[in-house]
């Protein structure tokens, strides 16, 4: 949830307030925090999230971070406290960057001890950080384990060298056993995220990289198509011809391969790009996304959203250190969702999911529109007979196609 490109939106008021209409139907929605580290090692050259080397930080230091993200997240409790929202333990925390795993074990801990300080931390509630293969050991793993994390999000990307070093990721493959293992032992749950359609990748190169994945077995699986983000090293080495731009026809037939063959593993997909060895293991962070739910983002560039009014964090970690000890709040800005809007956003992200989208949520010039997409293979039509619209395959590669059939 830290895009390196902020949107525009309306000034935040430096105190945070939130308006009364927050409350509205605050005690149905979950409430989860996620807390940006932007801070890596060497920067990928596909990545665009706000993220920074030791090199870029011009002002901030990491070693100051922890005590940084832990003023947000008292600011946070005094805001939704005097919102007056009603007292939620959080559900999800989910630690993202960057990598977080380049700051001490230590420094995690404590920044979710405070989370369970302020705002307490559920019995169940799924607790996860990414991490990159070449980050985190064992005694690391185990560290974590002990502080309460429940999960784990690796990095993988590839099994297969040359595709590794297009994207510049610095890990051995062979790597991607031993961490799974360590998790495993320190009695963590285990995501591997995967890459497709990186540039002279072929359809057997990721057929390798997902049989690896598959090797161990994982609770969670993603798989994310490369986008060629504007002003990213490989954008302008795309752009010189130094390398091929992604095939949107490859990308197409390694989709329809992973869905298969995760499927016969035994894997459900829950969501375009996610899928989990059975319900209990889904992203439920993810998916608080997706439904609507609140959540608090700490840390440079986080984007959170309470009841309809999203705001997001000044970007530099440097920036964000002063709106720290200033006492003042970090947002750069912000915006309280409309209607329309909300609804826009709603069917975009609802139709995403396995769960589906309830039809009776559609406008009626979108109900109608609802054949046509079967008709034409985009949705499900036995389960549009139960009242919810359900991506096919085929629909699922073209998701944006049928929002925009549904919202036009």
């Amino acid at each position: 949830m830290s895009p390196s490109t902020l949107p525009l939106g309306d000034p935040a008021p430096q105190d945070g307030s939130l308006p009364p209409s927050v409350r509205g139907g605050a005690s149905e929605r979950d409430l989860g925090a996620y807390v940006h580290v932007p801070f890596c090692r060497t920067r990928c050259g596909y990545c665009d999230f706000n993220t920074y080397t030791a090199t870029e930080l011009r002002g901030a230091r990491q070693v100051d971070y922890a005590d940084e993200a832990i003023s947000e997240i008292r600011f946070a409790r005094r805001v939704l406290d005097d919102a007056e929202l009603p007292s939620r333990s959080l559900s999800t925390v989910f630690f993202g960057g960057g990598t977080p795993t380049l700051l001490p074990a230590s420094d995690l801990s404590r920044m979710l001890c405070a989370l369970r300080d302020e705002f307490g931390i559920a019995a169940d509630a799924e607790v996860t950080t990414e991490a990159n293969p070449d980050s985190v050991d064992a005694r690391y793993l185990k560290a974590l384990a002990d502080a309460g994390f429940t999960r784990v999000s690796f990095g993988m990307q590839s099994a297969v060298p040359h595709v590794l070093a297009t994207l510049e990721r610095t890990h051995d493959p062979d790597r991607i056993p031993h961490v799974v293992r360590w998790a495993r032992d320190a009695g963590l749950d285990v995501s591997l995220d995967l890459i497709y359609g990186t540039p002279g990748e072929s359809l057997d190169d990721w057929k390798r990289s997902v049989r690896t994945a598959l090797e161990q077995r994982p609770d969670h699986l993603s798989a994310y198509a490369l986008i060629v983000e504007a002003g990213t090293k490989l954008a302008r080495q795309i752009r010189r011809g130094e390398v091929q731009e992604p095939d949107d026809d490859l990308e197409a037939d390694m989709y329809e391969w992973v869905d298969s063959a995760l499927a016969a593993e035994g894997y459900e997909w829950y969501e375009v790009s996610n899928w989990a060895s059975g319900e209990a293991h889904r992203s439920r962070h993810n998916l608080s996304y997706w439904t609507g739910q609140d959540w608090w983002g700490i840390g440079p560039g986080a984007h959170s959203h309470v009841g309809g009014v999203r705001w997001w964090n000044v970007k530099h970690p440097a920036a964000y250190a002063a709106r720290m000890a200033a006492g003042s709040s970090p947002a750069a800005g912000r915006e309280t969702l409309d209607a329309e809007t909300r609804y826009v956003e709603r069917v975009l992200l609802e139709s995403r999911i396995a769960d589906g989208l309830s039809i009776d949520v559609l406008h009626e010039p979108a109900r109608s529109k609802v054949a046509g997409l079967i008709a034409d293979g985009l949705v499900k039509g036995e389960a549009a007979l139960r009242g919810q619209l359900v991506l096919t395959v085929k629909g699922r590669l073209l998701a944006d196609v049928v929002v925009r059939r549904l919202t036009a």
